[in-house]
């Protein structure tokens, strides 16, 4: 990150720096983040803004676009991202406060990381539960770079094989989570034909989870040309909105999600979705979506990476719905 680049600001009197990006303009106190741009202001609790924040870092602006709530956010262009005040609440346009700028990502990138470090106390984990971390209200207090610069599992081909053997997080010192307990551990007995031991791998997806240590975080478990499962572990709720611009596979593979399904661009009640073990959906490219989980669970997303999708879809070459009945 070359400090250069990022605008940030004096320290205030609660200890945390401002911070810049175009004509936006961000600061936090004890308990709230507030952002202005030139046509109007918006005000966030501070840890449900870092734990947004967290997401749009770590997933490099994700697909399509990440709400931080019902009126700020970034649109991910795959080399530029738009962020916006507004611009998905209908309320905001005909009031014409709605704003946004489109910016390079490395500006972005390391402008929100910047913030994102500064910002996080030492007794907070943006990635965690609320069971499982402290306040991130209060004057500044040290930091957590250890936590918010937490490397995303990316597999290259599938976990357990030749060159993903590291991703296996009971390698890597994970104990099993508090609500993961019950999971079995044993792994796949592998019998492959003689030639064939290095080509054949396999394990178990269920204990691979269950010692996630971060919620609402996808990891990429396996890879086939741009097709990608990403499980996940959920608790409490994803911090963000998530407006598509890729069809979405969702299975639910243990306890259950709530999901709220809104459109896209108004933000007017679609459906409300519940999820319990076995059931599989699909989230159109047209909606957004945010997801309560009552307990931990585990989600399998299966994405379709290709880059070219945004472009098909809002041109209409391409549907925004998966299956036609």
């Amino acid at each position: 990150m070359s400090v250069d680049t990022v605008q940030a600001g004096p320290v205030n009197s609660q200890g945390y720096r401002e911070f810049a990006l175009g004509e936006f303009r961000f600061r936090r106190d004890e308990f709230f983040a507030y952002i202005t741009w030139p046509t109007g202001s918006h005000i966030m609790s501070v840890d449900a803004f870092l734990r947004a924040l967290q997401r749009d870092v770590a997933w490099d602006f994700f697909y399509g676009i990440v709400n931080f709530d019902g009126v700020f956010g970034t649109v991910n262009h795959y080399g530029t991202v738009d962020m916006f005040a507004g611009r998905f609440n209908e309320a905001y346009r005909k009031a014409e406060l709605d704003y946004s700028e489109n910016i390079e990502t490395p500006l972005i990138r390391s402008t929100f990381a910047a913030m994102l470090d500064d910002w996080t106390n030492e007794t907070f984990d943006p990635f965690a539960s609320p069971h499982e971390t402290g306040p991130a209200f209060g004057i500044k207090n040290g930091g957590n770079n250890a936590a918010v610069t937490r490397r995303r599992v990316a597999a290259d081909r599938m976990v357990n094989v030749a060159g993903d053997e590291e991703l296996r997080s009971d390698d890597n010192g994970h104990p099993v989570n508090r609500m993961f307990l019950d999971v079995p551990q044993d792994e796949p007995e592998i019998e492959a034909e003689p030639g064939f031991e290095s080509e054949v791998a396999a394990f178990n997806l269920f204990a691979y989870l269950s010692r996630s240590q971060v919620t609402w975080n996808p990891s990429v478990v396996s890879v086939c040309k741009n097709s990608l499962f990403c499980p996940t572990t959920e608790e409490y709720i994803l911090p963000i909105i998530h407006g598509n611009d890729r069809v979405e596979w969702f299975f639910q593979l243990s306890d259950e999600i709530h999901w709220e399904v809104e459109h896209r661009d108004t933000g007017g009640v679609r459906a409300r979705v519940v999820m319990k073990p076995g059931d599989v959906c699909a989230m159109p490219a047209d909606i957004r979506h945010q997801g309560y989980a009552p307990k931990r669970s585990m989600l399998l997303v299966w994405e379709n990476g290709d880059p070219a999708l945004p472009d098909l879809i809002a041109s209409g070459r391409t549907p925004t719905y998966p299956v036609e009945f």
